[in-house]
């Protein structure tokens, strides 16, 4: 997904989430901060492409790491394990 993507299609998990001291990093500009929005959605190739935005902005932007493999207990999963991340901050990315 690049910056100047469209929201992402309703089969995406969202969540509003405010980032950890340190943020999280985003392979089109670095670290961000703040409140953020982030998607995430199961590829047919056993990944998920993860997405952050600022909450109410325009342009997503991709997780660094992104695509992240599935763990075995699936989307959801991987959803609720980038979004611990996020809060925690540190820089955080999407699990390799």
């Amino acid at each position: 997904m690049n910056s100047h993507a469209d929201s992402p299609p309703p089969r995406w998990l969202e969540n509003d989430v405010t980032a950890g001291p340190g943020g999280a990093m985003t392979d089109e500009v670095g670290i961000i901060t703040g409140d953020l929005t982030l998607a995430s959605r199961a590829l047919p190739d056993g990944r998920a492409h993860i997405a952050i935005q600022y909450t109410g902005a325009e342009e997503w932007y991709t997780l660094t790491g992104s695509p992240a493999p599935l763990p075995p207990d699936g989307p959801a999963a991987l959803h609720t394990d980038v979004l611990s991340r996020v809060q925690r901050g540190g820089g955080a990315e999407a699990p390799r």
